[in-house]
């Protein structure tokens, strides 16, 4: 429990589980709502919104010169969106990118990041200005109170709620957004597939998803790329959520020496950013890992005129088979996950595509009815001052004449608008009488009080009465507009069809049902190799026939020679019980005078934390006995079946703490063991006295150590085989040594 203070001599107590889910929840909606989700209805999350008005309202227009980022995001900082520079700079820089929004609304002047995921200047550097659409289409007729607007976060500024975007935002520039416990991915679209789309909508508000689509065909990313799910894009348009499966357009070079390339034009929208380089590594990766021979070289060509990735292949290549190589094994086939949710009525919505457009045209219906009603609201201003100067122009001799007779201006009003003449001097009782029966309003008699002598004359007499029956016109049509709304469709349809004449184009990407590629490996031929590795750990694999060329100098440099195919794997063993699998097809193939590569770089094991005891290739343990023993004497024999595991490093063993495993020998079962230890004591028994085991098991005692001891070296000889080792400047016969039992303490030495 815990108590709230909510008034000095108030203390409410409440649960924690309710006071934090309530604040919770409360710092979650307000996440969804004001941060990180777009509205439905002009398709822009507030810091857009917020950073869009801000120029608007500094006059960085289409047609002014650009400003400083700088200026605009410190202003969008202190007047509406207090969450810091970096956000609303980033978001700024987006809105100006036009390989990632289909329709950028930010004219950005300098670096501002390319689509290889190069990041823009700071804003210090660069300038912006608005797009004439934004101008247009999302910012228009702001000054004729077509949206509301609230209080900013200090209550020194107003700003809309909602910008009256005049085009479905939402679907055209799509929306990426995390929030708390959902987030909002929303391909772009083709302008014009979309404003058809909601022609169609405005005309028939029944219209299905799947008669929606026969406009929109489906995203139109500014990448280009092709789709190729087409025949699942109705279900994820109807429900909002789905997977988009998109490739890059790959073309076919022919160049000199009957050589072919391969060009990738146009990349997945998702492939933007630092993960073009990622697609390149992969591209290195194939080559190295040998799943394909035919790469010569790779460039990356990309400028400003788009992107231009160059594949090289070798004379010969299997064109077809790189190309769904790179479809397979890279990004260059990727899927863009669609969630379409937003801001609707401030609750998130998962919206379909018939959703999305049934709020932007009922938003559309809202904002043409508040603009024709204050349209219409200052045309009936207009028509009111104009008939009263008009009836003015036809009295003006006798309103002269009250205007001298006055001793002030609320006489002159007061005999204008209810005829009183008390306090009026008239030359004659007729115009007294007259003066009696005007019956001008406030506002008519304060514009003639206004007026000025020029306007008597008879060109403006007559340009005021054209003027009147424009306004007479003007407002018949809005009543005609707000009284019917079919006519109100029309005006709107027809302001879509100006904006697809001005800023319409041509779908970049191609939308198709493709094949799912598949690959079938190319086989690797089966041959003998030799591995060898150096006392440094390079190591490298070389054919027979090269091996039998150099089999002195091979003996004399490298310290492992492993015969073994070259579709195998090696079985490396370290002292902290470690068994690492590597694979033969991963080392290096080559002639002999080659480096080689580090071990550590083709395999876990790590030569900085444990070191390498024993190595065999996989296929020579197979139904052969190992034997293992460990620096604290424990010993035990392993079936080589149990190290055929298919995981790259698995444990060898069970050691003992603060022990290690310095032993790993191939025997038959026939030899005999001698175990020498650090203060010299030797112990020589059968290896018949020592128990098969599992791996997992820890084994038996060889040898009783005494206190500080540890076993140094393990001998393993034949019957017949005799054996000499040095120890301290001398020379010790290890097959003349005594043959004893298991477990015993030894002979000093």
């Amino acid at each position: 429990m815990k108590a709230v203070k909510r008034k000095e001599e108030e203390i409410i107590r409440t649960e924690y589980s309710e006071l934090m889910q309530k604040s919770f929840l409360d710092y979650a909606m307000s996440v969804i709502v004001d941060r990180a989700l777009p509205d439905a209805r002009d398709g822009l999350k507030p810091v857009q919104r917020r950073t869009l008005y801000d120029m608007y309202e500094l006059g960085i227009r289409y047609d002014k010169p650009y400003r400083k980022s700088a200026r605009i995001v410190g202003d969008t900082m202190g007047k509406y969106h207090p969450h810091g520079d970096s956000s609303i700079y980033e978001a700024m820089v987006v809105m100006a990118q036009d390989f990632k929004k289909g329709m950028p609304l930010v004219d950005g002047h300098g670096n501002f990041g390319s689509i290889e995921g190069d990041g823009a200047a700071a804003m210090r550097y660069t300038e912006a200005r608005l797009q004439k659409v934004t101008q247009n289409a999302f910012l228009a007729d702001l000054d004729k109170d077509v949206v509301d607007f609230r209080p900013n976060f200090d209550g020194t500024e107003k700003e809309p709620c909602v910008l009256p975007v005049r085009v479905p935002n939402l679907l055209i520039n799509g929306a990426e957004g995390i929030a708390v416990g959902m987030t909002t991915s929303i391909p772009p679209h083709n302008i014009t597939e979309v404003l058809e789309a909601t022609k169609a909508y405005i005309k028939n508000p029944d219209i299905s998803v799947e008669e929606l689509m026969q406009y929109v065909k489906g995203p139109d990313f500014p990448t280009g790329g092709i789709v190729t799910n087409e025949d699942e894009l109705l279900e994820i348009y109807t429900t909002g959520v789905g997977k988009i499966k998109i490739r890059g357009k790959v073309e076919v070079e022919e160049v000199k020496g009957g050589k072919t390339n391969l060009v990738i034009t146009e990349i997945p929208y998702p492939m933007i950013g630092l993960n073009i380089g990622k697609f390149l590594n992969d591209i290195f990766s194939l080559v190295e890992n040998k799943k394909t021979n035919d790469i010569v070289d790779i460039s990356n060509q990309s400028s400003k005129e788009g992107i231009r990735i160059v594949v090289e292949l070798k004379k010969g290549a299997d064109v077809e088979y790189v190309k769904n190589l790179l479809y397979k094994k890279t990004r260059l086939e990727d899927t863009f996950g669609v969630n379409m949710v937003a801001v609707v009525d401030g609750r998130p919505e998962t919206m379909s595509l018939s959703d999305i457009i049934r709020h932007h045209v009922n938003f559309q219906y809202e904002v043409n009815t508040r603009k024709y009603t204050n349209l219409l609201n200052k045309e009936l201003d207009k028509k009111e001052i104009q008939e009263g100067l008009i009836k003015a122009c036809d009295v003006i001799d006798l309103i002269i004449e009250i205007l001298r007779g006055s001793k002030s201006v609320a006489d002159a009003k007061a005999c204008l608008t209810q005829g009183d003449t008390s306090k009026i001097s008239f030359k004659s009782k007729e115009s007294e009488m007259k003066a009696a029966f005007l019956a001008f309003t406030e506002r008519q008699a304060q514009a003639i009080l206004d007026m000025r002598l020029y306007k008597l004359i008879g060109l403006e007499v007559e340009a005021l009465m054209k003027e009147h029956e424009e306004t007479l016109k003007n407002i018949a049509e809005y009543e005609k507009i707000l009284g019917s709304r079919l006519y109100m469709a029309k005006v709107i349809v027809k302001e879509i069809d100006g904006f697809i004449k001005e800023y319409g184009r041509e779908r970049r990407t191609s939308i198709e049902n493709a094949e799912e590629i598949v690959i079938e490996e190319k086989k690797i031929e089966e041959q003998e190799v030799v591995f060898l590795m150096d006392r440094f750990g390079y190591c490298k694999a070389i054919d027979i026939p090269t091996f039998e060329r150099n089999q002195e100098a091979v003996v004399q440099e490298n310290k492992y020679i492993i015969h073994c195919m070259n579709t195998g794997k090696l079985s490396l063993f370290t002292d902290t019980g470690n068994l690492h699998m590597v694979k033969v097809l991963d080392v290096p193939f080559g002639r002999f005078r080659d480096k080689g590569k580090p071990i550590d770089n083709i395999s876990n094991y790590t030569s900085a934390k444990e070191n390498m005891i024993y190595i065999d290739s996989k296929l020579n343990l197979s139904g052969r006995k190992l034997l293992l023993g460990s620096s604290d004497g424990m010993f035990k024999i392993v079936e080589g079946d149990e190290f055929d595991v298919a995981k790259k490093t698995t444990a060898a063993t069970k050691l003992n703490p603060k022990a290690t495993l310095n032993c790993v020998k191939m025997i038959d079962g026939t030899e005999s063991v001698c175990i020498e230890t650090e203060k010299g004591y030797y112990l020589r028994f059968p290896i018949s006295e020592i128990p098969m085991k599992k791996k997992a098991a820890v084994g038996v005692r060889g040898i009783k150590l005494t206190a500080g001891d540890k076993v140094a070296n393990v001998y393993v000889l034949k019957e017949g085989e005799e054996l000499e080792v040095e120890r301290k400047g001398g020379k010790i016969a290890i097959h003349r040594i005594h043959m004893a039992k298991r477990d015993g303490k030894g002979t000093k030495k």
